[in-house]
């Protein structure tokens, strides 16, 4: 745990302050969201000689390249990094080989990290001899509307995001499949081959599905808190969502392998299958429509039973519902 007595740093965690820490930030366009993320790091409570925050940029036509060197000339561990490749995967791997520390953090260009974020993960990765730990998330939004309240509500609820630990958080450390914003001891990421650069999504929990495959140990922290900045507006959660179902089943094609992924990437998969699969057999069989009516009862009676419970302060039943039925069907 990270401590403080009498403002002073405890021994424990002076000595996770030992661990040299290089956080990995890919960046393609977020000169909304860049200096937030930066200066959360900037701001730790971890010390800024023992951390390295290298962003490598896809190739942003906006002002992010400018926002970060501007800090690189303030802050000599700020670097920023080129990746020609565009693509995230070959970004995170371009941090990882340049990476000059013991420890990698993978972080997001869309999040902000608690003060205490690094020493927390440090001082447990060294208690419970774990190979990756990372935090939750608390999701927000940058401009407050009853859409972009709703978004937050439904990417933190079971009902709309299944067992992802880290969206719904944890009651005490426990061990996970995949980590959102983790630390790596970087040999490990090293030993595993880094990511897989054909999956422009789901290279995360794949390569954690790998390492967890080799006998590693990944922790989910109750305590150590991120801010995750999410889409605002429903059109780019449908299109982003959608991206990811596709995804999902690219990635099990091109690993040859249906556990790189867990169940809940294909829940919502096998519903509007369960809907649209007994809809075509009616052709054959009338009474198959019967299949289709009973899953969508069941969906619809779910949701509303959650969407009654969820608070909508901010918001409101129409537009809990329209995000739900957009995440769940796009």
């Amino acid at each position: 745990m990270y401590k403080y007595l009498n403002n002073q740093l405890t021994i424990e965690n002076r000595k996770s302050h030992t661990y040299s820490v290089s956080i990995i930030i890919p960046c393609f366009n977020e000169e909304k969201y860049i200096s937030t993320c930066i200066d959360s790091f900037i701001n730790h409570d971890y010390p800024t000689d023992k951390l390295e925050i290298l962003i490598i940029d896809s190739g942003s036509t906006d002002n992010s390249k400018s926002i970060v060197k501007e800090y690189s000339k303030k802050y000599n561990f700020v670097k920023l990094l080129n990746n020609p490749q565009k693509y995230t995967p070959f970004a995170l791997n371009i941090g990882i080989k340049n990476a000059n520390s013991e420890l990698v953090m993978i972080a997001s260009a869309h999040s902000s990290f608690s003060p205490d974020y690094i020493g927390k993960c440090v001082s447990k990765l060294q208690e419970l001899d774990a190979d990756g730990v990372g935090g939750t998330l608390i999701t927000k939004v940058k401009n407050t509307t009853k859409m972009s309240i709703a978004i937050t509500k439904v990417l933190s609820n079971r009902f709309g995001v299944g067992n992802s630990l880290f969206r719904t958080g944890v009651e005490k450390v426990q061990k996970v499949d995949t980590l959102p914003f983790g630390i790596y001891k970087k040999q490990i990421l090293d030993e595993a081959g880094l990511y897989d650069v054909r999956l422009i999504r789901n290279h995360d929990i794949e390569l954690s599905k790998r390492l967890i495959s080799a006998g590693k140990k990944l922790y989910l922290l109750p305590d150590a808190k991120a801010v995750y900045y999410s889409r605002e507006k429903i059109k780019p959660i449908a299109k982003n969502n959608f991206r990811n179902g596709y995804w999902n089943l690219l990635t099990v094609y091109y690993t040859k392998n249906y556990k790189s992924l867990s169940i809940r990437h294909f829940v919502p998969f096998c519903f509007v299958l369960s809907l649209i699969l007994p809809a075509f057999l009616t052709l054959l069989y009338l009474p198959f429509v019967y299949i289709s009516v009973v899953s969508l009862i069941i969906y619809l009676t779910a949701l509303l039973f959650v969407i009654f419970k969820t608070d909508k302060t901010q918001t409101s039943i129409f537009h809990l519902l329209a995000v739900f039925i957009t995440i769940h069907f796009s």
